[in-house]
Parts: C-alpha cells; sequence; structure tokens
C-alpha cells in the first residue's frame, strides 16, 4: 500500500532532507585514501546526532552500522569495517537520517585519489541517468518512465543494471511502498501513476560488467557483482507536489 505524505508531512522530510545533505557534504571532506570505512562510519553517526537526527539504517533489523561503505565491485549494504580506503578506489557511501518521525535516504559513489577516464565515464553514467529519472518524477507521469529513463543511461554505455536492487516509497519507514526498478519490464502505461503526497528514493544502481549479484563470502550484508566488476549508486529522496518535485536530499 502506498502512502501518500500530506503537506506538513514533507515539510518535515525537507527540513530532515536538508539535515541529511549537509551530514553528506561534511563526510564528502573525510572520504580519502589512508582512512578507514568504519571511521568515516564514526563521523557520519556523529554528525547525524548533532543534526538532531538518528541513522536511518540503525533501525534496520540486524543491522548496527549508521551508513553502508561499499568499495570497488561491492555493490550496496556493505557494512562499514576496518578496511583502509586506497588511492583508486571506488567509493559508495548510503546513508539515511530519522528525523521527526520520518527518514530521508541518499547515496553517491566517487573515485579516490587518482582519476581514471573509464572510471569516470562510468561515474558519470550514473550521474546523467539519475538526473534524467529525477525529470520524469512529477505528478501525472508513470513510475515507469522513470525506470526507462535509468535503463536507457545505463546501456547506452554498455553497462548493466542490477535488477534485484532497486528505489523505494520512504517515509516513516525506511522502505515503503512502492518499488521502483532500474528497467522497464511491463508497459509503461500499465505502471503507477505518480501522485502527490508520493515521496520515493529514486536510485541507479549499475554495473560496468555483468548485471548479476552475489553475497560476499561470510556476510549476511554485503552484496558485490559476480563477475568482480566495479559497480556504483546514485540516489536521491525526493518529494511529489501539485506545482514541483522537491528533491529532498
Amino acid at each position: 500500500m502506498i502512502k501518500l505524505k500530506t503537506k506538513e508531512e514533507i515539510r518535515l522530510m525537507i527540513e530532515g532532507g536538508k539535515r541529511l545533505k549537509e551530514v553528506v557534504n561534511i563526510l564528502r571532506l573525510k572520504i580519502k585514501p589512508g582512512v578507514t570505512t568504519r571511521q568515516i562510519d564514526s563521523q557520519a553517526e556523529e554528525l547525524i546526532n548533532k543534526m538532531g537526527g538518528e541513522p536511518s539504517f540503525k533501525r534496520v533489523k540486524g543491522y548496527t552500522w549508521s551508513t553502508c561503505i561499499s568499495l570497488n565491485e561491492q555493490i550496496v549494504h556493505t557494512p562499514p569495517s576496518g578496511r583502509i580506503i586506497a588511492d583508486g578506489d571506488m567509493l559508495t557511501i548510503d546513508i539515511g537520517m530519522y528525523y521527526k518521525g520520518f527518514h530521508t535516504d541518499f547515496a553517491y559513489t566517487l573515485a579516490i585519489g587518482s582519476r581514471d577516464k573509464k572510471v569516470e565515464e562510468f561515474l558519470q553514467t550514473g550521474k546523467k541517468a539519475l538526473r534524467s529519472a529525477l525529470a520524469k518524477a512529477k505528478k501525472g507521469r508513470r513510475l515507469g518512465e522513470i525506470s526507462y529513463a535509468i535503463e536507457t543511461e545505463v546501456k547506452s554505455k554498455k553497462y548493466s543494471v542490477v535488477r534485484e536492487l532497486t528505489g523505494h516509497g520512504i517515509g516513516r519507514k525506511l522502505h515503503e511502498d512502492p518499488m521502483i526498478t532500474g528497467y522497464v519490464d511491463i508497459p509503461i502505461d500499465k505502471t503507477i501513476v505518480i501522485k502527490r503526497g508520493l515521496v520515493i528514493a529514486i536510485e541507479v544502481i549499475y554495473a560496468m560488467g555483468r548485471s548479476e549479484m552475489e553475497y560476499e563470502h561470510d556476510s549476511d550484508w554485503s552484496i558485490k557483482t559476480a563477475d568482480g566488476s566495479l559497480s556504483a549508486c546514485f540516489e536521491k529522496t525526493v518529494a511529489i507536489t501539485d506545482t514541483k518535485t522537491i528533491i529532498l536530499t
């Protein structure tokens, strides 16, 4: 069941998203070679608490960290650890904040240190796919248009959408209906119409190689590409109103 938000609920989510963006802007400066992913997570939790919120991910049963920090072939849900970030790594940070009863969610991928042309093109494709998807997130359009925008951009560069992982509704729960895929598998005109009050986390989750994924050895959380190819994720939370789409994160 899709839970549409009221104006007041969206107002609270706007404020929560603003605070989460401030956290992310500070964290960006701390992600560098020589730092462990656990150190980044610790700083994230401290910043979220200072902003008057709680880490959304700690509200997920069994997950005890404030962020998911994935490197290279790791796709999503990787717990922070003592792993040291190295020059040339590609890092994805996924982070959420629970503020006054509502969650907001955000993720992005960046290259650490040295720039590689192949990696830069890969990341630019994901950013472009997210921009294209956000442009379709408007009242009266359909969720399938968002999915088509993601799939089109990713496939244009011969990359692969990780089909098992999707965007989602968000609000009082971190993951709500509807699911927003990064691909189209039914006619777009049969997909859900976007209505006022819909709040969703749109995610572009893709791989440089094949789309198949698998859990990492000895991990109940971390998911990686089955072929070991690089993966990235770009995510923003958005709210639909009568007159505009508000990018919350």
